[in-house]
């Protein structure tokens, strides 16, 4: 916090010639005088606020709304008589001029942080406009419904569920579940969207991993299947190796947003089988078929939906309860049970709750050990999968990887 006036003043110059110069580079072509306001102004403009918020604390709060409807009513001026010149009617400097009087007004109320993230995001967004716009251009209709879901149940339905637990044992804990089916969902389409960003033509290894990130699960059968029409098996092996290399560093990344004192016992295997893997997948893509091509548009993952998020989240509930009942009825030893029949059919599920129970009820080593046990049976159903979908060559290229991983992460446990 900066209480010196002074500070605070040159603080505000600071903030405003940052805005100021942003606006002059994008209006530089723009003659003399055409301008709104350019890095003179907008300094200005922040220094108006900072004084105006320092008058306010000494006199009257009034003054920095006087002030404010001052520089509102000035820039509207300048706004509407520019328009009828150049017939331009955007308002973005107009926002911007308002936000810096804003901007220079925190500083002097003692919120020079809140002021400096503020003209940073500020200027980062008006700099990056013809990317925004390009990126808008491109979005599809079921892509921005995603983003709008998301943000449906992380903004709005997370913050209104209650915050203790329910049911046997008090194991469901509807904030919390929700909570972790938001990190999940969050994960899932940040790497479609990198997918995305990569273009169609990426090539089967970055879109194995960026699809790692997303579903090595879902990533594995689609490589599989393709492995009967375009016959390359040590690529497409190699990019299955690679998808699943993903995951457990995603596990880590999992284990240390919920619990991250898990982070360094897990390490050990989760790197371990992580490092056999990749090892595995490089191995082939410098072995791999050099006759043929592999389109991967059709390999991209979904944006995210409803649905499958509350499916998950029903999933989660229930290896949550389940793990609660194991290990009250046979201790905690018990909960590797569920961990190996959780791993069948997802590794996210019994990682998230693990990592939850062992910051209070059950030991590390045990969530160690369940956490290892799920990634290994995970790992090892993928690659029935994708030998029941792919036939004896992908498997004859992809099991001698998959073994190989299986016996780092057994060892590192056993270690």
């Amino acid at each position: 916090m900066l209480s010196d006036p002074l500070l605070q003043l040159l603080t505000a110059t600071a903030l405003g010639l940052l805005l100021g110069l942003e606006r002059g580079w994008h209006d530089r072509n723009i003659r003399s005088g055409g301008r709104i306001a350019g890095i003179r102004t907008f300094t200005l403009l922040a220094i108006t606020g900072q004084l105006t918020g320092q008058l306010s604390t000494e006199l009257t709060p009034l003054l920095a709304v006087a002030g404010l409807v001052g520089v509102m009513g000035l820039l509207g001026m300048a706004h509407w008589l520019n328009s009828d010149e150049d017939h331009d009617y955007g308002i973005t400097t107009l926002v911007a001029g308002v936000l810096t009087y804003l901007f220079g007004l925190l500083v002097a109320l003692d919120q020079a942080t809140l002021a400096v993230a503020g003209a940073v995001i500020t200027s980062l967004l008006l700099h990056f406009k013809e990317t925004l716009h390009q990126w808008l251009e491109r979005l599809s209709a079921p892509e921005l419904r995603g983003i709008l879901q998301l943000a449906l149940i992380s903004a709005v339905l997370l913050p209104v569920l209650p915050n203790r637990g329910f049911g046997p044992w008090q194991a469901l804990n509807p904030y919390e579940i929700w909570l972790l089916v938001v990190l999940i969902a969050g994960i899932s389409l940040s790497a479609y969207f990198a997918m995305r960003l990569t273009g169609p033509d990426k090539g089967v290894m970055i879109t194995s991993a960026l699809g790692g990130i997303a579903s090595s699960t879902a990533l594995t059968l689609s490589l599989a299947k393709m492995s009967r029409q375009v016959p390359l098996y040590r690529l497409l092996a190699g990019g299955i190796l690679l998808a699943s290399a993903i995951m457990y560093p995603r596990i880590l990344f999992e284990v240390a947003v919920v619990n991250a004192a898990l982070l360094k016992p897990l390490a050990v295997p989760m790197l371990a089988m992580c490092l056999a893997s990749l090892l595995s997948a490089l191995w082939l893509w410098k072995r791999d078929e050099k006759h043929g091509q592999v389109s991967t548009s059709a390999l991209a993952t979904s944006p995210f939906e409803i649905v499958p998020a509350l499916k998950f989240g029903l999933l989660l509930a229930a290896i949550m309860l389940a793990t609660e009942a194991v290990r009250a009825l046979i201790g905690e030893q018990g909960l590797w049970i569920v961990s190996l029949v959780a791993g069948l059919t997802d590794v996210d599920a019994i990682t998230l709750t693990l990592a939850r129970l062992a910051r209070d009820s059950v030991g590390d080593n045990t969530a160690v050990v369940g956490i290892t046990l799920a990634a290994l049976t995970n790992t090892l159903v993928k690659g029935i999968l994708a030998t029941l979908a792919g036939g004896l060559d992908l498997l004859r290229e992809l099991w001698p990887g998959l073994l190989l991983t299986l016996l780092a992460g057994g060892g590192a446990l056993l270690i």
